[in-house]
Parts: structure tokens; sequence; C-alpha cells
């Protein structure tokens, strides 16, 4: 299955995140919930959340972040990932002044 930008969703958030998802969930074999690219505009973030029954990775693409993985911040770079699982919280923070993105993908438990 061949899917061209045009077609692709995107969701624009008033917030400074801005999400282009990669993959529907069925897509997924409703195994996840979530393959997008995440864009954080600068002095943006996703606020900090917990994950119950899923886990989450993120993959920096672009650009310099803080992660939070359950209250312990650290800088992320190019290539870096965190991967949050079931029970587990993170946030991320865009501290620069260019915009970042992930790569995230929320995977369910069972």
């Amino acid at each position: 299955m061949f899917h061209k930008i045009e077609e692709q969703r995107i969701h624009i958030g008033e917030d400074g995140v801005h999400l282009h998802f990669l993959q529907e969930p069925e897509e997924l074999y409703n195994k996840g919930r979530m393959y997008a690219r995440i864009t954080i505009e600068p002095g943006c973030s996703i606020a900090y959340h917990e994950h119950e029954g899923e886990m989450e990775s993120f993959y920096v693409a672009k650009g310099c972040c803080v992660m939070d993985d359950n209250g312990t911040e650290m800088e992320a770079h190019v290539g870096d990932i965190l991967v949050t699982p079931h029970g587990s919280g993170h946030a991320v923070y865009n501290r620069t002044n260019e915009p970042i993105e992930l790569i995230a993908l929320i995977i369910n438990q069972n």
C-alpha cells in the first residue's frame, strides 16, 4: 500500500504541536493507535502524560529536544529514541529556536 502525501491525514494543532499521520490504526492491524510524524514548534511541548495498556516510542528525526522520562529530563538529538512502556509517562519540550520532528509509534500492550 502506498500513501501519497496529499492523501495523508494531518492535524495542525493550535498549541504548536502538529501531527502528520503516516498510517491509520486499521492499517496497523489494530495493534497500535498512532504512527505519525510530529512537529513541535519552538517553545512548545507535548505535556507530561502516562500510557496505560500501550507503549510509545519517539524517534528524533530533526533537531534537539528535552525529553522527560518519568520525571527525569534528558537532552535528545537526531537518532535518539525514547521508549515509554505501559504504566510510565513522558513529555517532550522544544526549548530551541527551530522546529523539531519526531516519529511516534504507539502500540497496544495486547
